[in-house]
């Protein structure tokens, strides 16, 4: 089963990827959306979001990233692309799913699905602008107010040339209340013309490894996305490939590998609040993290959260030093 490890704006950006992908399983990333309007970005934007480009567009880990790119000009993302693949990303990625309020407003994300004919004119636009070996993908949910023409846009999207697309098995309307639609995706991937059978990704509600095999039944797909399963249990990946679990145990390390690199890219009022909200995700999978959460669930400053970890994770004090000389080259502060 190949696994994914979804764009979720907000939390699961850079820093989390890597250290998410440090502990088996995933097979590929997909970034947070890189927002295209009415010009073509300079490179820093793009390294901003995604600077494993810097790192071959690999975490530390070696897990492939795939920068994606969210608007609605046909044209201008197309010149963003072709920008974009000057820099060697392991393909690029389309959002046609942002349920955000903002988002849809600006006429991006989601509410394109009521536009099944410029879903597949964007999608036609990127694949032209850059070279034929480099993958560009797609990512939409059911539809905006509702799923009447979610097989219309993923056949606009598989004939305009993408090689694989992702479905969240839920409308914008829907958000992120259970359930996942999971039969609905099979529908959609069996409308699907035998000459337009692209690739399908299945995205969801995947919280446990019994999710992940009934999801995989019920859609028919041989690939998974993990979104909010994976932040709360980063051994989810691992357990549903059969390889082990993530114990309490190894938490530590990862925690503070995620603190060291929140360290260096995050402005230091926001610090605390970024450990804060994994916590937060943790919590619901390990009773430790509870714990944890309670003991900094006042503090907003840097210097008391950094006090906390020399108190409770000794172990690790040691490598500081050289674990942020390590993650130097691709996460220090980029030119504004």
């Amino acid at each position: 089963m190949i696994l994914l490890l979804a764009p979720m704006e907000g939390l699961l950006d850079a820093t989390l990827r890597d250290v998410l992908t440090r502990t088996g399983g995933i097979d590929r990333c997909v970034s947070e959306f890189i927002r295209v309007t009415n010009t073509v970005l300079p490179e820093r934007a793009f390294l901003r979001v995604v600077p494993e480009l810097l790192n071959g567009s690999r975490t530390r880990a070696g897990v492939p990233v795939r920068p994606q790119l969210l608007g609605s000009d046909p044209a201008c993302l197309a010149d963003n692309a072709a920008r974009l693949a000057g820099l060697r990303p392991h393909g690029i990625d389309l959002n046609f799913g942002c349920p955000a309020k903002t988002v849809n407003q600006s006429r991006g994300g989601a509410v394109l699905l009521d536009e099944p004919e410029l879903v597949g004119r964007i999608v036609a636009a990127v694949r032209r602008a850059v070279p034929a070996q480099l993958p560009v993908s797609a990512k939409m949910r059911l539809g905006y107010n509702d799923d009447r023409r979610a097989e219309e846009c993923a056949i606009a999207i598989a004939e305009a040339g993408a090689n694989e697309l992702v479905v969240h098995a839920r409308t914008k309307a829907h958000g992120y209340r259970p359930p996942a639609y999971w039969d609905r995706i099979a529908q959609v991937r069996e409308s699907l013309p035998a000459h337009l059978r692209i690739p399908m990704i299945a995205n969801g509600d995947i919280w446990t490894v019994e999710d992940a095999l009934r999801c995989q039944t019920v859609t028919g797909c041989d690939a998974l996305m993990l979104g909010r399963g994976m932040v709360t249990n980063p051994g989810l990946a691992l357990s549903i490939k059969g390889q082990g679990l993530l114990p309490w145990s190894e938490m530590p390390g990862l925690l503070l590998a995620f603190w060291q690199q929140v360290a260096l890219r995050v402005d230091r009022r926001h610090r605390a609040g970024r450990l804060k909200q994994w916590l937060n995700y943790l919590r619901r999978h390990y009773p430790q993290a509870q714990r944890a959460f309670d003991d900094l669930r006042l503090t907003n400053d840097a210097d008391a959260v950094q006090s906390w970890f020399d108190r409770t994770v000794p172990a690790f004090q040691n490598t500081q030093a050289g674990e942020a000389a390590r993650m130097a080259p691709f996460t220090e502060p980029l030119p504004a």
